[in-house]
């Protein structure tokens, strides 16, 4: 668990009072929330946490593209450390939550079928609910190796 008090970790028990949990920590009961899309809708961004926590909603669109979501949160993350950019990739898998949370990004780009300007072509794709999807490695850092 992200918060200490929540972990089960026995140090933790031990020298810190421990918070009696009177109900569930983790529910699997959906979070849903609708939007109505218009034309002009180019993608959808869902998102964990670890990127809303670095990254502002206008920076994401102007980002768009899933890898590139990651690695700026990444880069945002390594300022905030003070550390490089390289330098954070290369941080070991055990301990890489201690310098930035789970990053999970899928964006879904909407292909209207048009040219681009709203208007809808012959064969949209986005009347008949098929849309392109692109989403980020588990491991970012695998893109990396040698």
């Amino acid at each position: 668990m992200k918060k200490p008090e929540l972990s089960d970790d026995a140090l933790y028990q031990k020298l810190a009072a421990p918070v009696p949990l009177t109900r569930p920590v983790v529910t699997a009961e959906p979070s849903i929330r609708i939007r109505d899309l218009k034309k002009n809708d180019l993608f959808l961004i869902f998102a964990s946490d670890g990127l809303w926590e670095h990254l502002s909603d206008e920076a994401a669109v102007d980002i768009g593209i899933a890898k590139r979501l990651v690695q700026a949160v990444v880069a945002e993350a390594a300022k905030k450390r003070e550390m490089r950019y390289d330098d954070i990739k290369h941080v070991e898998k055990g301990i890489r939550q201690l310098v930035h949370d789970d990053i999970t990004v899928i964006v879904i780009n909407l292909n209207h079928g048009g040219n681009g300007d709203g208007e809808e072509g012959e064969g949209s794709k986005f009347e008949g609910g098929n849309v392109d999807c692109t989403n980020a490695p588990t491991d970012i850092f695998s893109l990396h190796a040698a």
